[in-house]
């Protein structure tokens, strides 16, 4: 029986196969691509505009070219099916398991993927957590990608986690310095790590930043006009200053108080 081995150079996990012409195991749930989030074990962010199932068709087009996987097409016989394992290789958190099953889907829905870890967990070096079976083809089309995700996303999550262990019982929180096109995805990651979302993006949190208020001309007129505009606009959020000295720190309690607003201490930032 030949064995095929699918290396990495990153840490946590690594999917190795053993290859074989028939596959027998039993048929086990795999998440199609219009996934219900009810039954993952961390849900992602919401979003009103991004598109998940987008971001894996352009990573497998980025993959794939317009040829297709050259290597895999010359070596390895089309009726070939396989068995593939997830092995981790460093202790830490696994994450990106649902948006691996997704991944799988979009490329071959009659792919089996089978976990014996969920999202979150700690898993410590050489454990084998997960397998997937079936036309060997697009298994290695998708493993690349596959593995892309989830040693970021693990990476992530394994740095949330310490961090989130360290400052408890304070809350850590990310920022919107993500990589583009993935945010949701480095989100998501965070989430698992036990660490908690800020804002989205530009779109779900007045956040006052040094900018802003030297172009309003300082912190009052930005926190007037930010009041004016979602007062004007009918909208309810969070706002959120940045205070470089204490003496804007000042400025901003002088005009909270005066406008008798009560401030959550559950919801500073």
């Amino acid at each position: 029986m030949s064995r095929i081995v699918f290396s990495s150079p990153s840490t946590l996990p690594q999917l190795y196969s053993t290859s074989r012409r028939i596959v027998k195991m039993s048929v086990t749930q795999t998440m199609n691509s219009g996934v219900s989030f009810r039954s993952m074990a961390v849900k992602p962010p919401s979003h009103p505009t991004y598109d998940m199932k987008g971001v894996i068709k352009l990573a497998l087009a980025e993959d794939a070219g317009d040829r297709g996987d050259v290597t895999c097409l010359a070596t390895i016989p089309l009726d070939m099916e396989v068995e593939a394992h997830f092995l981790a290789k460093e202790d830490g958190i696994v994450a990106g398991i649902s948006l691996a099953e997704m991944i799988f889907h979009e490329v071959d829905p009659s792919l089996k993927v089978e976990w014996s870890q969920k999202d979150g967990d700690h898993v410590q070096k050489g454990l084998q957590f997960g397998k997937v079976s079936g036309q060997a083809h697009n298994i290695v089309v998708a493993e690349r990608v596959v593995l892309n995700f989830m040693q970021r996303m693990s990476g992530i999550a394994t740095l949330t986690k310490t961090m989130a262990d360290a400052a408890h019982p304070a809350c850590i929180l990310e920022t919107r310095k993500t990589a583009p096109g993935l945010r949701l995805v480095d989100k998501w990651a965070v989430l698992i790590g036990g660490g908690r979302n800020h804002r989205m993006g530009l779109f779900d949190m007045v956040m006052i930043k040094d900018n802003h208020i030297s172009i309003a001309g300082g912190i009052i007129n930005a926190i007037k006009s930010v009041d004016q505009y979602l007062e004007q606009q009918n909208l309810q959020m969070e706002v959120e200053v940045e205070t470089r000295t204490l003496e804007e720190v000042d400025e901003v309690l002088r005009i909270y108080i005066s406008n008798k607003v009560i401030l959550d201490p559950d919801n500073a930032r």
